[in-house]
C-alpha cells in the first residue's frame, strides 16, 4: 500500500466515523431533514428489532420523531466501531460497512421526572454505506436491540 493510499484510507474512516456520530447526533436532537439527508436516494433502515418499522429513510424518520416525541432526552452512545470497505465496479473503497454498538438511554417528558433515565437499551448497528458526490452516505441501517432496562420508579 502507498503513502497516498493509506492516507485515503484514512481519510475515508474518519469521514465515515464523522457519518455514524452525525446520525447519532440527528437522532438525538430530533433532526429529522437532517437525518434524511444522511441517506442515499435509496436508503433504508430496520428497526424492527426494537419494535419498529423497516422502510425507506423518510417513513422510518417520520416514525422515529412520532416515537421518540415523549421522551425529553435521548442520548446514543455508540462504540466499539469496526469499519470494512468494500468494492463497487471494481474501485476499493466505494462501499463501507460498519458494525458498532450502542447504549441508548432515554427520559420521559413530564414534570417530576426522575434522575435517572426511565429506559435503557443495547445492541448493534449495522450500517452499509455508499461513497457519492456529495461524501459518504448511509444505504443502510439495521438496528438490533440486544437488551432494554426500564428503570424503577422509586417509592417513597
Amino acid at each position: 500500500m502507498t503513502q497516498r493510499t493509506e492516507l485515503a484510507t484514512v481519510m475515508d474512516r474518519l469521514a465515515v466515523d464523522e457519518l455514524i456520530t452525525e446520525y447519532a447526533v440527528t437522532v438525538d436532537d430530533g433532526d429529522w431533514t437532517a437525518y434524511r439527508r444522511l441517506f442515499t436516494a435509496d436508503g433504508r433502515a430496520d428497526y424492527r428489532s426494537a419494535g419498529g418499522i423497516e422502510g425507506e429513510a423518510g417513513q422510518v424518520a417520520g416514525w422515529l420523531g412520532e416515537s421518540l416525541a415523549r421522551f425529553g432526552m435521548c442520548q446514543h452512545l455508540i462504540v466499539n466501531r469496526r469499519v470494512r470497505f468494500g468494492l463497487l465496479d471494481h474501485d476499493t473503497g466505494d462501499t463501507a460497512r460498519v458494525r458498532a454498538d450502542y447504549l441508548n438511554p432515554l427520559r420521559f417528558t413530564g414534570d417530576g421526572a426522575p434522575a435517572g433515565p426511565d429506559l435503557v437499551c443495547g445492541g448493534r448497528y449495522d450500517f452499509g454505506l455508499l461513497r457519492t458526490p456529495e461524501g459518504w452516505r448511509l444505504r443502510e441501517v439495521v438496528v438490533q436491540e440486544m437488551w432494554r432496562r426500564p428503570r424503577a420508579r422509586e417509592e417513597g
